[in-house]
């Protein structure tokens, strides 16, 4: 059996009325009848076993216009989703690391025109993959140091490195990676790269003096209310959490572990990954991406600086191809549209936003004033960022959107 849960715009917007500002008129802002769409739609992709169930969010001039969710979170026990689901967010986790280094920027504390040796000297007269065959590598000195925009970028080269266990350090980590030869050139290429976001988070605890996880916590989760965002749910989270699925046998689906998550859930020691380690939920979400729209401010709060947002969302990565889908480029941290085309072609150019490895989907749009997120929880999608749940949502609020103006 399927389920289907819908909140009233009516009950949501009085329990959220301390989060957002609510416009005068929901129809003013979108088509209600069109934006029901949503729910249906996503019911079909539960009913045709692609995903096991979903949440939906669609936010507009300061209001959430709606917050859905389908299917289950647990089929072997058929637990209905529920709006309030925990997801593993996977690189969605980027952004909000990002975030960091820029608040530390805004704080004169660095730059991200810094070489990252500079705080961290492991990084000092890297080597440079020259040549490469089955049976010999040639390495030359890189033409120049990588600096914090490169990963931000990800055109930094950096190579990864297993990590040796489930508690490894952000510092030893790090270290690893610094001993590798880069693969490119720094700046010159795009390719998308965990350990520059942990370097990152590295960059963070040495300018800080806390823990990465920490700093995130004080400076990002606590000022946006985000109770429900952590690298480590608590137990009454975990019962929350929404199982993660793959294909299986016969066309129904087959329950599949976090690759991502090494040692217990909620076992704090574990490592705290920027490239990808959080949990949240989509109205967590929608706070992050509503501070970004109101150009770096929440509840009369200065999270950034205006500047700050401003360079993490517009294209800092030039005229490199970059991205998992065509059209793309890349901010600090963030994906961003340069060319509205393909699973983009609702959305306006400079829309901003960040997928997750296994289907979660969050983005920005701020000419249409606009956020969407999806929720859910299916690996070895064939490309987490062009699926066909992540076009059907999008679809259906610009479509909503538009209604609302004719």
């Amino acid at each position: 059996m399927k389920f289907l849960v819908r909140i009233t715009l009516a009950l949501w917007l009085a329990v959220i009325t301390d989060c957002f500002a609510a416009s005068s008129s929901h129809q003013a802002v979108v088509d209600a009848a069109k934006l029901a769409e949503i729910p249906r739609r996503m019911t079909q992709f539960v009913e045709s076993n692609q995903i096991s169930g979903a949440v939906t969010l669609v936010a507009r001039r300061n209001e959430i216009v709606t917050l859905d969710a389908v299917g289950e979170s647990d089929l072997a026990i058929h637990r209905k989703m529920r709006t309030d689901d925990l997801f593993w967010i996977a690189s969605m986790t980027k952004p909000m690391s990002a975030a960091a280094v820029l608040m530390l920027q805004d704080e004169g504390k660095l730059s991200v025109d810094d070489p990252v040796q500079k705080y961290l000297p492991e990084f000092t007269n890297q080597w440079m993959i020259a040549t490469r065959s089955a049976t010999n590598m040639t390495l030359v000195r890189a033409p120049r140091a990588i600096l914090i925009r490169d990963l931000l970028t990800h055109t930094s080269g950096l190579s990864d490195v297993p990590s040796p266990r489930p508690n490894a350090s952000l510092a030893e980590l790090v270290m690893a990676y610094a001993q590798q030869p880069l693969k490119f050139p720094p700046g010159s290429k795009w390719e998308y790269c965990n350990s520059g976001i942990n370097t990152l988070g590295r960059i963070v605890e040495v300018v800080s003096g806390t823990s990465f996880a920490g700093f995130l916590q004080k400076r990002v989760f606590d000022p946006l209310d985000m109770d429900d965002t952590t690298f480590w749910p608590r137990a009454s989270q975990a019962k929350r959490l929404a199982r993660s699925y793959q294909p299986g046998a016969n066309g129904a689906l087959a329950e599949t572990e976090i690759f991502f998550l090494k040692g217990g859930l909620s076992h704090r020691a574990r490592t705290a990954y920027p490239s990808g380690g959080l949990f949240s939920t989509a109205h967590d979400m929608a706070r992050f991406y509503q501070m970004m729209l109101h150009e770096g401010t929440w509840r009369g709060k200065r999270i950034l600086s205006r500047e700050a947002v401003a360079q993490m969302t517009r294209t800092q990565s030039g005229d490199i191809k970059t991205g998992f889908v065509d059209g793309m480029s890349w901010g600090y941290g963030f994906a961003v549209v340069k060319e509205s085309k393909g699973i983009t072609r609702m959305m306006s150019p400079g829309s901003f936003g960040h997928g997750g490895a296994y289907g979660t989907q969050s983005w920005a749009d701020p000419k249409q004033d606009m956020i969407v997120i999806l929720m859910i929880q299916r690996a070895k999608l064939p490309n987490a960022d062009a699926s066909p749940m992540r076009d059907s949502l999008q679809e259906a609020a610009v479509k909503a959107i538009a209604a609302s103006k004719e």
